[in-house]
């Protein structure tokens, strides 16, 4: 947990953004997944955590922006919760450690938002995304659950967006130590990834890794032989040379800060010259949006700049040709690149999602794209400092894609098709690195993690 005072601004600063009413964050409950008392590892809600800090299934908070009061309502334990849990602290004692001394058992809430309600009073409360907040929600507000998207409040969704955005100097550590961890579960991959490997096992092991060393994975771990589905989660694959094991996975810390790192590396430990080559386009368009990533610069034209990267690299390679600003500005190179160069990372791994997408990248002054890849792009406005960005370009061969696109006869005068039938079976690659957008510029976060050639043929040999 941060210091009380961390918990007392960032309420104290997101009432500064608001005008009248009550804040209502429902914080997140148990879930079972095959009977009850069987449950999922508990995650508590990330807005609730940022502004209440208590990981504690069961809570609310609540801010009265009239009063200045701050509330907490959730219930003590009872014998039979000792039992299996162990003495546990009671509300008030847990609400202390974040500077609320206004406390209540959760079943009291309904009668306090109802009363607020029959004065006329606003209560704002964020897009929920689980159907036992939606039920909650629908008893205390009185909204059918069908109907709670259309009163959410926007008000308050953007002055969230607003704080969250920025990070503090204890939250840009959280982050660091948890690339720290993903460094150990990375270069542990890389060493495993020989042939005979199974993927689940690599998977498995550097699974470990985050549970030792952090928290549980920050999103479920990407790893496959079969890079070009962008989101692997198939582990059953038997490793083979000649292959490449593109690994995406993160870890997540005690406070819920995520890290969210990939490599890709060769099966057996050396490129051959085919993949040493696509790999050496990835990794200029990382280094080159990187360099581009500074405050006041659109995250929109550091994609750009990655595309710009790839579709020259591969006009070199002679599949693509024509000009490589035309054919980025026609959406040809999505073929190679289908998704955005990156999103907001924090507490949640695409920070801030649940409350939106469009208003965590996007404004009055930027909208997305309508075109295919980088229509997927779910940050591109403004960098300002204290934002965290990933910047993960790639390139992948689909089959079913270059199929679709070939039959179609789509962007001929930039892709050469005959060449491209040769590297169906080639697979993808992604670099993924965590940014921090700083006063002047911006820097990678944690320790560097092998990503050149050279290096992650250097880990392969240990």
């Amino acid at each position: 947990m941060f210091p009380t005072t961390s918990y007392i601004n960032r309420r104290n600063n997101l009432r500064k953004e608001m005008g009248t009413g009550l804040l209502l964050f429902p914080g997140n409950q148990e879930c079972s997944f095959n009977y009850l008392a069987n449950t999922y590892s508990f995650r508590q809600d990330s807005t609730f955590s940022y502004f209440f800090g208590l990981d504690h299934p069961d809570f609310a908070g609540v801010i009265d922006l009239e009063s200045g009061k701050d509330y907490i309502f959730g219930n003590d334990v009872d014998m039979d919760d000792i039992i299996w849990m162990g003495p546990q602290p009671t509300v008030a004692e847990q609400a202390k450690k974040v500077g609320v001394t206004n406390t209540a058992p959760l079943a009291n809430l309904e009668a306090f938002i109802k009363e607020a309600l029959h004065k006329g009073r606003k209560v704002h409360f964020l897009p929920p995304y689980r159907a036992e907040t939606m039920i909650q929600l629908e008893q205390w507000l009185g909204i059918h659950h069908s109907q709670l998207k259309k009163s959410v409040s926007m008000e308050l969704t953007h002055a969230v967006i607003k704080l969250r955005s920025v990070k503090d100097a204890l939250e840009i550590a959280d982050v660091e130590t948890m690339v720290d961890v993903a460094y150990k579960m990375h270069t542990t991959a890389m060493k495993m990834a020989y042939p005979g490997i199974k993927e689940q096992v690599i998977a498995g092991t550097i699974e470990g890794i985050s549970l030792s060393y952090g928290g549980p994975v920050s999103f479920p771990v990407i790893l496959s032989v079969n890079g070009q589905t962008l989101h692997n989660h198939n582990h059953d694959n038997i490793l083979k040379e000649g292959q490449m094991l593109l690994v995406d996975a993160g870890a997540e810390s005690a406070l819920h800060y995520a890290s969210d790192i990939t490599r890709t590396c060769p099966v057996g430990g050396k490129f051959n010259q085919r993949q040493k080559e696509i790999y050496e386009i990835v990794l200029a368009a990382n280094l080159n949006a990187f360099a581009a990533t500074k405050p006041g610069v659109p995250y929109r034209d550091c994609h750009t700049i990655a595309s710009e990267t790839i579709a020259q690299g591969l006009k070199e390679l002679g599949i693509m040709k024509g000009d490589v600003k035309e054919a980025v500005a026609s959406g040809a190179h999505a073929m190679f690149l289908p998704h955005g160069l990156g999103h907001m990372l924090g507490m949640d791994v695409h920070d801030m999602e649940g409350l939106g997408q469009i208003y965590v990248g996007y404004n009055d002054e930027f909208r997305p794209s309508e075109q295919f890849g980088t229509a997927f792009l779910r940050f591109g406005r403004k960098l300002e400092p204290g934002f965290m960005v990933t910047n993960e370009p790639g390139i992948y061969f689909i089959p079913e894609l270059i199929d679709q696109w070939k039959s179609e006869g789509k962007f001929t005068e930039f892709i050469n098709y005959d060449k491209v039938e040769s590297y169906k079976d080639f697979g993808g690659i992604r670099i993924e690195d965590d940014i921090l957008v700083t006063e002047k510029g911006s820097r990678v976060l944690g320790t560097p993690i092998p990503k050149t050639v050279a290096d992650v043929e250097a880990i392969m040999a240990k």
